[in-house]
């Protein structure tokens, strides 16, 4: 039964054409990945299928019987719910039909007229109550909150103290557990740790429900597609099985429609020589034989299509331009902490050349602080990190810190690499899509995805023998996520990697580092490999405590509550006083550059040593920042 039916859909906007002539259906049990580069329409399609936007051309017919629902339609209004709350609303109607129930069994033992419509009508409630699942909306409105990573603490919040990643996290499970048989599901593992993704693939493969999902996550769409539907040069070409099985099908699709037009156009030729040659003896025989291919070649050139370029992607190497020595680098018994409870404790291994290293660990507990204390930015309270002999680093900063937002694309590497010429500029940033006047666009006015690039190209000049990422597919579209893959394939130095990406991590790991508050789990092999291993997300029974252990859980417990509201009181602060800083360091600059300031040797000076100051304040101000960050969730 098809739930969905599109027939020749198109979107313009005035002369920009999105997509035209879109044909598919979507059948009961379909789990459908949409891929496409950033801004080929996949999210329009789905405001489309949910009337929120009408097609240029074209008819979308929905089964009356079916329910859509979206994550947009499923916004958290109320601020002043708690987490939990708010999720237990999509059972309204099964609260108020228990809050029915609950009257009725109050007074039926009470009254003597109309006892019949009662009890009839008490028996109807309780059997509709049961059928429609009353019995657990409770509990599982609870355990997809366990599930998307709220622990009993967070549920207990009241919304308007949760961050934008939580409360999208809500809209989430708000759509999961809504009566809806068909779900349009838009990037749903953003903002999700691993163990979140894993518990979505697992809720969505056992739903029964059918869906639609975005998302670059390659190793999400293995694990809950069967269709993949890819929109790509305005069309849309719909292949069977998951994004795996995808790949190849795509590769022989493409070359079946390269050479059918090879073939097509070598016909017209052959036809063209044969009416030439007919022409040429012109008798009347020949000139039916040529009016007759002519009319052959009219048929083929009406249905010939020269096959679409393949839309543009990145593509770069990552080439060190020297090398290392064997021994890369080592820690031995690491401890970073901002003061308080160290983030971890004795955290030890080796790096040697060559090798490609993947640090996982749950979301706060230390990942990126780690890769931190190494490129030393952070200090560590004890224990040694060493480099080995001919080290050269690179940095990819996950949160793109180390771009400046005033500058545009062109300066920033200019700036960066200031021997380059402007030709060369130019040729690497058009490597990286950046082509024309958009080397000119101010970084401040990019998305996330084009600021990647620009890291991603500064890290290629760099010729680092030893690359350190910290979630680099984050905010990149599929197909430069592939092509970062690539490159990082054929890199020949050392790769230190922080990644959520499973995909990624499956296709170039040979070592996985799993991180701990009391150390690091060192696991050789594939991410496969690791799960078979360590499978340190799977969900044990746990013991019931003692007494003893409850009354010291709950003394903790208490601590831990008060801890997390001094930081969270703290962390506006710490807010309040980077703003700040970074004006200061912002009217420091301006004085700097100053021509009455250039010519006042001793005035230079002091505005030096206060810039001096004020960024290594701030740079504490930042680490104090991500601790309490981490610490309130």
């Amino acid at each position: 039964m098809a739930l969905i039916t599109v027939c020749g859909l198109s979107v313009d906007f005035g002369e920009f054409l999105l997509f035209d002539n879109m044909n598919f259906e979507i059948q009961k049990g379909d789990k459908v990945g949409l891929i496409g580069v950033n801004g080929c329409g996949k999210t329009t399609l789905f405001r489309i299928l949910t009337g929120e936007v009408s097609p240029s051309g074209g008819t979308v017919a929905i089964d009356p019987s079916v329910t859509v629902g979206y994550m947009e339609q499923y916004v958290c209004r109320s601020l002043e719910r708690s987490a939990y709350e708010e999720v237990l609303s999509v059972f309204s109607d099964l609260l108020d039909m228990e809050a029915e129930l609950e009257g009725l069994n109050a007074v039926i033992g009470t009254v003597s007229s109309e006892l019949n419509e009662m009890v009839e009508r008490q028996s109807f409630l309780h059997d509709e109550f049961t059928r429609r699942g009353g019995l657990t909306c409770r509990s599982r409105a609870r355990s997809a909150l366990l599930g998307l990573g709220f622990d009993d603490d967070r549920m207990n919040l009241p919304i308007s103290a949760l961050s934008g990643g939580q409360r999208a996290r809500l809209q989430l499970a708000k759509l999961l557990l809504s009566d809806a048989d068909m779900l349009l599901l838009d990037e749903p593992t953003n903002h999700l740790d691993t163990a979140s993704v894993e518990w979505l693939e697992e809720y969505l493969t056992e739903s029964g429900k059918s869906y639609m999902v975005i998302s670059h996550d390659r190793y999400f769409l293995d694990k809950t597609t069967n269709r993949i539907f890819e929109i790509e040069n305005k069309k849309m070409t719909r292949y069977s099985g998951n994004y795996s099985a995808y790949l190849p099908k795509k590769q022989e699709h493409d070359l079946s429609v390269r050479r059918a037009y090879d073939n097509t156009v070598k016909e017209i030729e052959r036809l063209e020589g044969i009416v030439e040659q007919q022409r040429r003896w012109n008798r009347e025989k020949n000139i039916r034989t040529a009016e007759s291919k002519l009319k052959a070649i009219g048929r083929l050139e009406k249905g010939l299509e020269k096959p679409d370029s393949a839309p543009q992607s990145i593509h770069f190497d990552l080439s060190a331009k020297t090398q290392s020595g064997e021994d890369v680098l080592e820690l031995d018994k690491v401890t970073l902490g901002f003061g308080g409870e160290p983030v971890f404790r004795d955290v030890s291994f080796e790096v040697h050349r060559g090798e490609r290293i993947f640090i996982l660990g749950p979301n706060g507990c230390g990942k990126t602080s780690l890769l931190k204390a190494i490129l030393g930015k952070y200090r560590v309270q004890s224990g040694k990190i060493r480099y080995g002999a001919g080290v050269k680093t690179g940095y990819y900063d996950q949160i793109q810190s180390g771009l400046d937002s005033e500058k545009t694309v062109f300066e920033e590497l200019s700036d960066t690499f200031p021997a380059m010429t402007n030709t060369e500029i130019r040729s690497i940033l058009a490597r990286f899509l950046f082509k024309g006047d958009d080397v000119f666009k101010c970084l401040s006015a990019l998305s996330g995805g084009e600021r990647a690039r620009v890291l991603l190209s500064e890290l290629m000049l760099q010729g680092a023998n030893l690359l350190f990422l910290d979630e680099p597919t984050n905010h990149l579209d599929i197909n430069s996520c592939a092509a970062l893959q690539q490159a990082l394939d054929e890199y020949d130095g050392t790769l230190l990697i922080v990644s959520h990406d499973r995909y990624l991590i499956n296709a170039l790991a040979d070592k996985i580092l799993y991180l701990t508050p009391t150390g690091i789990q060192t696991f050789g092999g594939s991410y496969e490999e690791f799960l078979k291993k360590a499978d340190p997300f799977k969900k044990t029974e746990v013991q019931k405590p003692k007494k003893a252990e409850k009354q010291t859980e709950y003394k903790n417990k208490k601590e831990q509550d008060a801890q997390r509201r001094r930081d969270r009181v703290r962390l506006g602060k710490v807010e309040t006083e980077i703003a700040e800083k970074e004006d200061l360091i912002r009217s420091i600059n301006e004085n700097l550059n100053s021509p009455d300031t250039a010519s006042d040797y001793e005035m230079l000076m002091k505005l030096t040593e206060e810039l001096t100051a004020a960024e290594r304040e701030l740079e504490m101000l930042y680490s104090e920042w991500e601790r309490l960050s981490e610490s309130v969730g």
